[in-house]
């Protein structure tokens, strides 16, 4: 299916061969609905549905994309979403008459992307952040215990991960404010109390749970694709001086769970199995519940922008790929319920900040700067340690394909200044 009616431009992230979901709500008025993205359009699915154009006989009467939240459409299953998904396709398709003749129809259907408002799309009941990358986890394990401590002693054996706050996971064009805490300097023999002045951003990419698994019962990791519905970016904000004091012993804790930024576009794990592709080989034996086969990666191009308040355009900063990881996403999902915990409908697990191997390619200010110590040089002639307020930060992803991309869209933020605080 490579042609749209719609006219989409080469580089843009939302082709027919993409179609990601989202929850939108026209500015002139109307309720929420789910639609996908093609082309500078969104396709009302509730209209479709009504039209009765779909004919997925699992779906029939329950009227899934009449709703504010994608969750009944994402507890189906990989079939249906497999069988809605080649339906689009064919009534989006540049031969199909039924939606291109149907003028009536079309102006029901379609809205400007510019005349809609994107909602968080998912109700994300819980969320849990990995930490994936090899190269992000010797960076900082460098910088904070030594080149010859860098990797702890299980990070080959498993896929690293804590639970995250789904409470403060907001859509992306969300203000940022810098948060408050506890910090402790080396020099210093007690903690201080203020805003957090080593704010950071961390590129991600997070994948939502489709169908869950029962308590006690763990889900193979072979398994473990078709239970993802589909995947967004990520941005966990993160306060390192903050998160450096509290961690030990338990980990992240005030320095993350004040925000973390998604994209409002939710990509089909089907729409990126062309761009399928081996992830780092493993640099010793797995365990058999870790041990996938076939290629478990994607080659998907990431990049950061940064704009602060006195630059006339956002500058790059970083460039990585999602092939990087070493824990892919099965593994992550075999290992977070291999004792036994359930995953549910809506679950947004992320993969931890997504670091390649050369400078340009490490997912974070904190790696960037090297703690802080090497400074970016942007193009007006200031630096950047550490986010300022006013930065927004842009981070977009895409696969590459012949004359087309499968797109992310992008998830942006910018930092205010923290509240004041008062014990009154």
């Amino acid at each position: 299916m490579n042609h749209s009616f719609i006219e989409v431009k080469a580089d843009s992230h939302f082709p027919i061969q993409n179609l990601p979901y989202g929850v939108f709500q026209p500015k002139n008025g109307g309720s929420p609905r789910v639609g996908v993205a093609i082309g500078d359009f969104v396709l009302d699915l509730s209209v479709i549905e009504d039209a009765g154009l779909l004919n997925i006989p699992e779906l029939q009467g329950k009227e899934v994309f009449k709703q504010s939240i994608l969750n009944a459409f994402m507890k189906t299953n990989r079939k249906v979403w497999s069988a809605v998904r080649t339906s689009l396709q064919n009534l989006l398709s540049s031969d199909e008459p039924t939606l291109r003749d149907n003028s009536t129809l079309r102006d029901q259907a379609f809205y400007q992307q510019k005349d809609v408002e994107m909602l968080l799309p998912v109700e994300i009941g819980d969320y849990t952040d990995f930490y994936a990358s090899k190269e992000h986890a010797i960076n900082v394990g460098i910088m904070f215990r030594g080149k010859e401590n860098a990797l702890m002693p299980n990070w080959l054996n498993l896929p690293v991960g804590y639970h995250g706050r789904a409470s403060s996971i907001v859509l992306s064009g969300t203000d940022i404010r810098r948060p408050l805490g506890q910090m402790k300097t080396p020099e210093s023999d007690t903690p201080i109390f203020g805003p957090s002045l080593r704010f950071d951003f961390e590129l991600e990419m997070g994948w939502f749970i489709g169908p869950g698994n029962n308590l006690g019962k763990s889900i193979p990791v072979d398994e473990a694709e078709d239970h993802i519905f589909g995947l967004v970016l990520v941005n966990d904000w993160s306060a390192r001086d903050i998160q450096s004091w509290e961690y030990q012993p338990l980990g992240p804790f005030l320095g993350k769970n004040f925000a973390t930024s998604i994209s409002p576009w939710v990509v089909p794990l089907e729409a990126l199995e062309p761009f399928r592709v081996d992830g780092p080989k493993p640099e010793m034996e797995q365990l058999p519940y870790l041990q996938q086969s076939g290629k478990g990666s994607f080659d998907i191009q990431l990049e950061v922008h940064l704009r602060g308040e006195k630059m006339d355009s956002p500058e790059r900063i970083c460039q990585s790929n999602f092939r990087h990881l070493y824990w892919s996403m099965a593994q992550q999902i075999a290992h977070h319920t291999v004792g036994g915990c359930n995953l549910r409908t809506g679950d947004l697990l992320a993969s931890g900040t997504i670091s390649g191997s050369t400078p340009e390619s490490r997912g974070s200010l904190l790696e960037l700067t090297w703690g802080g110590s090497e400074p970016i040089q942007m193009n007006n002639g200031e630096q950047r340690n550490w986010l300022e307020n006013g930065d927004e930060l842009t981070l977009t992803a895409w696969c590459q394909g012949d004359g087309y991309r499968i797109g992310f869209g992008e998830v942006t933020g910018c930092v205010l200044p923290a509240l004041e605080y008062s014990k009154v």
